[in-house]
Parts: structure tokens; C-alpha cells; sequence
């Protein structure tokens, strides 16, 4: 068992962007994603999560993998937060990634619960999964709760038994229900950041004990996504709700509708690095990326 130390140098209850990985000729572009993060610190965010969904990192080698991190990592500053998605199949795969995460400078890890066998895994298995990669981690530990892409459920009270752990600090939430986000708030202590992880539901989740997110949308309207987040703390709700009712048709544009290759048009047509993701997923069509524009042009 690693022992852990208090994870109190960064704040978690804000807004990130789940980074989208930039590829040149079918590599790793280490240059892009320097400028990306240095762009998405200046806006204000929190600092970034790479390797997430958004992030490709089903499609990257461990080596990439690393390599990712470690220029994320120059352009993070160290009052802000590199998250690493480290999820695997196995829980030993793992504790390996998440090893290798802490080493490339990463203050926290992201664990989506493992899926291509989840009709063999109990929820006991998964609270053991959880708990040994706690154990060992070197970083704090968020739980990557997203049943809509993996058919896992993590229940509340499945996560009220983690974030008992102490090396068990959040849990990115991907659901649009306001009621189970209700529920989370109630099942974990008040020093556990609960984060939405949908952006079209970020406003009930907010209202409904969320205190921070993970938005894909904040690639590229970040401004957008910390007013909303401002807005509820202050208790201009109204206002609130009129930047998720601005937010919403670009949010699933870049999510759902689209994917990560809208997601990395947005992004190119916002003046950054987004690229083609890597194959066989394939590039935004024409029509697409005119959808996408418009979608852009109507939120400044």
C-alpha cells in the first residue's frame, strides 16, 4: 500500500476541459498540445484533463500516452491541475498507468470503470477494483462515472463507499439526471468534489450538489462554461440557466452529435489545435463543420 499525502495544492471545484490529443502525420503533436493548454490556463480554467474520452486515449500506446502528459505538464502551472484518465481493463493495467501518470507529473487520476467485461463484474469487484488502485496510486484517485458510454453504474451508495477512502477524492459524474446528482451530494462527505461530466445537464447538476465540471464544451467557450459556474455559486440562477440554454446546442454538437471530430473542428475553428482524430475514426464532414460554425458564431 503507497501512502498518500492530503490533496489540498489544487482546486478541483472549478471548470476543465477533457483535452482533445492534436496528431501530426499520425503522431503525437507535442508542440500543439503545449499551445492548447497554455491557451485553456489563460482562459481561467482549472488546468486540463488529458486522456479522457475526448482525449483519444483508447487509440494511444502507453509511450504516447506518456508523452501527452509530459507536455501537458510544462504548460500547467502548479496551482493549477493535470488530471490523467489512466482507466483499464484490468485493475493491474491499472495501477500501472496510474504509476506511470504520477511519474509524468499528473495530480490526480481519472478511473472510468472497466466495461468489456462488466457483465462478469459484480459491484463488489469494482469496489475492490477501486480500493487496491487507491492503495497504490502516488496521486489522489476520481472515479469516472459515464454508463452511458461504458453500461457500468456506479450507484450512489457504491460511491458513498468509496469516498470513504482517503486517497479517493471525486468523481466525474457523465449523467444529465439532477436527482442522481442529488443523491451523490447526499452519499459522500462535504470534502468529496463531485463534477459533471455532461454539459447540457451541467446547470441541474450544479443546482443539485455538483461543484465543479469536466465539460467538453470548455475547449472552446470557456468563459461560457466558468460564467454558469459563477453564476449558480452567486445565486443568479437565471442567469445561470441563460448561459446553459446558450451553451447546449454547441455542447452536444462537440459530444453526441459530432464526437471527438466535431470536437476538434470546434477547436480549429476556434484559432486552436484540434486536428483529425486517429483513425478509423474519421474527420468532421463539410457539412458538419458548417453546423459547427454557425454553432460557434451563436455563442459569443
Amino acid at each position: 500500500m503507497f501512502f498518500w499525502c492530503t490533496f489540498e495544492r489544487v482546486n478541483l471545484r472549478t471548470i476543465f476541459p477533457p483535452m482533445p490529443t492534436p496528431f501530426s502525420d499520425g503522431e503525437i503533436d507535442t508542440a500543439a498540445i503545449r499551445r492548447n493548454v497554455a491557451r485553456f490556463v489563460e482562459s481561467g480554467l482549472g488546468g486540463v484533463v488529458a486522456l479522457g474520452t475526448n482525449g483519444e486515449a483508447a487509440m494511444l500506446d502507453d509511450d504516447e500516452s506518456d508523452r501527452v502528459l509530459e507536455a501537458a505538464r510544462e504548460r500547467v502551472p502548479a496551482e493549477k491541475a493535470l488530471i490523467a484518465g489512466v482507466g483499464r481493463e484490468s485493475t493491474r493495467a491499472t495501477i500501472a498507468a496510474a504509476h506511470r501518470a504520477a511519474a509524468a507529473g499528473a495530480d490526480a487520476v481519472l478511473v472510468r470503470t472497466p466495461s468489456f467485461y462488466r457483465a462478469h463484474i459484480a459491484m463488489p469487484a469494482l469496489v475492490a477494483h477501486y480500493t487496491a488502485i487507491a492503495d497504490e496510486s502516488r496521486v489522489p484517485v476520481l472515479l469516472y462515472n459515464y454508463a452511458g458510454f461504458t453500461g457500468v453504474n456506479l450507484s450512489p451508495d457504491t460511491i458513498g463507499r468509496l469516498a470513504a477512502h482517503p486517497n479517493i477524492v471525486g468523481l466525474k459524474e457523465t449523467s444529465t439526471d439532477g436527482a442522481q446528482f442529488a443523491e451523490l451530494a447526499a452519499a459522500v462527505p462535504a470534502e468529496f468534489t463531485v463534477m459533471a461530466g455532461s454539459a447540457p445537464g451541467v446547470y441541474a447538476a450544479l443546482c443539485a450538489g455538483a461543484t465543479g465540471a469536466i465539460l467538453a464544451v470548455a475547449c472552446v467557450r470557456p468563459a461560457l462554461c466558468l460564467a454558469l459556474l459563477e453564476h449558480v455559486r452567486a445565486g443568479r440562477f437565471a442567469e445561470a440557466l441563460a448561459c446553459q440554454q446558450r451553451m447546449t446546442p454547441l455542447a452536444r454538437a462537440v459530444t453526441t452529435g459530432y464526437g471527438i471530430a466535431g470536437l476538434k473542428a470546434a477547436m480549429d475553428l476556434s484559432g486552436m489545435d484540434g486536428g483529425d482524430p486517429r483513425p478509423p475514426i474519421g474527420a468532421l464532414a463539410p457539412e458538419g463543420m458548417e453546423k459547427i460554425r454557425g454553432l460557434l458564431d451563436a455563442t459569443h
